[in-house]
């Protein structure tokens, strides 16, 4: 077998052996096995890419076997690695590697260890199955391996209620986007008579029926297709109006929120609208929807991060407001920067969430901001680090994430399709970014100390050396990432390129995150220890509902949870069950009456036969 089928096998046996034997392997055995197949498939990742980059055809796959077929269409296991897949793999490999590291210690004490390490293999599997995929329907079976690995994973402790509801509350709103990606899928077979994503990708672009309407009036075949294929993104990527599940999903274990928000699968709608970008150029009005999709999320998600207490949902809302710049990336034709941007988000957004589980379990479980403060002098190794992720985060000049969103807002400004409103969205998303970062570590790291004086801190990360070395790498990443270079010309369109813009266009985004900083220190450091425990108890209509979403819940609550409990409670009342009933009694009444009649009398038949006949010839008379 060769290498590139290699990549997803490891984290597959391991799973296999992990899920077999449960509870009878020991920590160590479990731990080198989950770990030790992530670091195999980064090791392989890393192989691939060194021989992708010698290699005169940008191109390598595997063919393992023929699934089926459809026709004349062939669909087959086989994995196709080019430059875009390549990130891909090198990020959820890469970085998932490290995850996993750490949630082998983080995890260490939970009585269902063995059964949560084998749950994250899967996950890397589907995820690297989804972004290997050379068809659409192994990349769809991938696509749904991820959902089921994010049920499994955000409702690992479903002892408590709230985890359930969490878990429940993913699986049916990513439902919702995979249906819809699943009739794009089929309209997509009917259309170009393909399911392998690079014919399509060209069919799309060449055939004369696929982008043209069969009336003024009527949608073409590749507009549905672009807009069902993002309802799917959407839903995966926790975008409008499929956003409310990711916030809820922090209910899972923290290493679940980090591999969920940097490798893997909010990542994975980002992924299917570049790798299917042939289909969405021909359809410009859903390249409209997707940049306005993208810019709206990131300024809802941004005020809606403002208003948090509990720190992973704060980082939570912060990823919905990082991949809808990444949207709005793709949407305005900026491709490569918006992957780029995906790559170096893995880096720093890891390193956030890890860090932040150090700080939650240092602090016996505490996820509540107003109930910490003071962390600096604390835990100052891990401060040093959350602050360089949100240093990241942020956009400070040479840290990666400055690269790649400067990138982004740069392509916006020369984008025929963009224009000065959604550059202005992607400004104001960055002066909101800046300021929900200073907020979190002024709260939490700064001020006094608001958890009880007598809380014994554990700190983890001082007696384990390998925790720091995954948060010290993740760090090293997340500052130098973007020194990383990524030609990405051999697979996706070429884009504006930023030199071009003006330079008042860079000064601009290089001194909004310092004008968002500067409001920050002035607004919240004025604010002490008393004000801010006034301030979290504070149930004002306004910060409740940002708190909670934005309203979203309340009203998917109002027009879509509660009619569906209502006809399923009138159901449980065997309602709908008596209307279908009513056919049987139906036939049960005239099966009576003809019966009657059928009852072996020689005298009633002769009587109903003169009766009939008289009968007749009355009708024949008249």
């Amino acid at each position: 077998m060769n290498l590139l089928a290699s990549l997803p096998l490891y984290p597959l046996l391991s799973f296999l052996v992990l899920i077999s034997f449960g509870k009878r392997l020991s920590w160590a055995v479990a731990s080198w096995l989950s770990v030790g197949a992530m670091g195999l498939s980064a090791l392989c990742s890393m192989l691939l890419v060194a021989q992708l980059s010698t290699s005169e055809v940008n191109v390598i796959t595997s063919h393992l076997w023929q699934w089926f077929s459809v026709g004349s269409a062939k669909v087959n296991v086989s994995f196709y690695l080019d430059a875009l897949s390549a990130v891909m793999i090198l990020v959820v490999t890469g970085v998932g590697f490290l995850i996993h590291l750490f949630a082998a210690i983080y995890m260490k004490s939970d009585e269902n260890f063995t059964r949560f390490m084998a749950y994250m293999n899967l996950f890397i599997v589907a995820m690297l199955v989804l972004v290997l995929a050379d068809n659409l329907v192994l990349l769809y079976l991938g696509w749904e391996g991820v959902g089921l690995c994010s049920f499994l994973l955000i409702g690992f402790w479903y002892q408590e209620k709230n985890n359930v509801l969490a878990a429940r509350k993913a699986f049916i709103v990513t439902r919702i986007g995979d249906t819809a990606m699943a009739i794009g899928l089929f309209l997509l077979f009917k259309s170009l008579s393909s399911l392998n994503i690079v014919e399509i990708n060209q069919l799309a672009q060449t055939s004369e029926t696929f982008s043209l309407s069969i009336a003024n009036n009527e949608a073409s075949d590749a507009y549905w297709a672009a807009l069902l294929l993002l309802g799917g993104a959407v839903g995966k990527s926790a975008q409008l109006p499929l956003q409310t599940w990711l916030p809820d999903a922090m209910a899972g274990p923290t290493p679940v929120s980090a591999l969920i928000h940097a490798a893997t699968m909010v990542t994975a709608g980002v992924y299917l609208i570049a790798r299917m970008n042939g289909v969405f150029i021909m359809a410009p009005e859903v390249m409209t929807y997707v940049a306005w999709l993208g810019a709206i999320t990131l300024l809802l998600a941004g005020v809606a991060a403002l208003a948090q207490t509990d720190i992973k949902r704060v980082l939570a809302y912060s990823t919905m407001s990082q991949i809808g710049y990444m949207m709005l990336a793709l949407g305005a034709g900026a491709w490569s920067a918006g992957v780029f941007h995906l790559m170096t988000h893995a880096f720093f957004k890891a390193l956030l969430f890890l860090t932040a589980g150090a700080v939650i379990l240092a602090l016996h479980h505490q996820q509540n901001l107003f109930k910490m403060g003071g962390l600096l002098k604390k835990l100052p190794f891990e401060s040093a680090l959350f602050f360089i992720g949100l240093a990241c985060l942020v956009a400070l000049p040479g840290t990666s994430g400055f690269f790649s969103k400067e990138a982004i807002i740069a392509s916006l400004w020369l984008s025929p399709t963009a224009g000065a409103s959604l550059w202005w969205c992607a400004i104001l998303g960055a002066l909101l970014t800046s300021i929900y970062s200073c907020r979190l570590f002024f709260l939490a790291f700064l001020g006094e100390q608001r958890f009880p004086k007598d809380l014994v801190i554990s700190d983890h990360l001082e007696t384990n050396h390998l925790l720091r070395g995954a948060l010290v790498v993740l760090a090293l990443l997340s500052l130098f990432g973007g020194l990383f270079t990524i030609d990405l010309s051999t697979v996706l369109p070429l884009s504006n390129e930023s030199e071009l813009s003006p330079g008042w266009l860079h000064a601009v985004a290089i001194i909004t995150p310092f004008i968002g900083i500067a409001f920050s220190w002035f607004y919240f450091k004025r604010y002490r220890s008393r004000d801010i425990i006034s301030l979290n108890e504070s149930q004002s209509s306004w910060l409740v509902f940002c708190r909670n979403g934005l309203g979203f819940d309340v009203i998917y609550r109002f027009l879509l949870v509660k009619p569906y409990c209502f006809i399923t409670q009138l159901n449980r009342r065997d309602l709908f069950d008596q209307l279908i009933m009513l056919s049987a009694w139906y036939v049960e009444i005239w099966r009576d009456v003809l019966s009657a009649s059928q009852n072996g009398r020689l005298r009633w038949f002769a009587g109903t036969f003169g009766l009939s006949l008289v009968g007749l010839i009355l009708v024949v008379i008249l």
